[in-house]
């Protein structure tokens, strides 16, 4: 019998390292609507949080992503904050990470090695398990929204689009990612 192209297939994840957790983002609409010269739609909720709900094949329970057809193998975006300070260095000013509007932040690993790779995320909860698909490459949005030029400087560093492949929960703090091969820290 033939396995669906996206059923979960079980991969030994069998590198470990520790990461952290540093920002957790859940919106539930699109503030990035419209021309990027008109600024963004403010916030109606506060979007930070603690700790996020994922649910297998939909996305983070609360945000616009979840169980959006139209994004599949996209519903949760994972960032490192590495590559958001080699882009502040970059550009010479500050960058906030809220506005390039990413789920998870995560210090510790090049989180763009993730692209096409099966991984786990464990922040005391018990694993959660994604996959990790296509660049989340960065937007028009990024040059109003984060500063002059993020929108190139950000190429390669925009975060991986992700679909989670379990259910489970994720908090700030400290977390193990495991993965099917080495990644490199970041």
């Amino acid at each position: 019998m033939a396995t669906a192209p996206d059923a979960v297939t079980p991969v030994p994840l069998p590198y470990a390292r520790e990461v952290e957790v540093a920002m957790l983002l859940v919106s539930r609409r699109h503030r990035y609507e419209g021309r990027p010269a008109d600024g963004a739609t403010p916030a109606d909720e506060e979007e930070l949080r603690d700790r996020v709900e994922l649910r297998a094949g939909l996305g983070i329970v609360g945000d616009r992503y979840f169980a959006a057809r139209a994004h599949v193998h996209a519903s949760v975006t994972v960032i490192g904050l590495a590559g958001l300070d080699e882009v502040a260095r970059q550009l010479g000013v500050p960058v906030d990470p809220v506005a390039t509007r990413r789920n998870v932040y995560l210090r510790g690993v090049d989180v763009e090695a993730l692209r096409g790779e099966p991984f786990s995320l464990d922040t005391g909860d018990g694993p959660v398990l994604f996959r990790g698909h296509r660049p989340a490459n960065p937007c028009a949005w990024m040059d109003t929204e984060v500063a002059p030029g993020a929108f190139r400087a950000m190429r390669g560093r925009g975060g991986v689009r992700c679909d989670p492949e379990s259910d489970g929960v994720l908090t700030l703090g400290r977390a193990v990612l495991r993965t099917a091969h080495p990644v490199p820290s970041g």
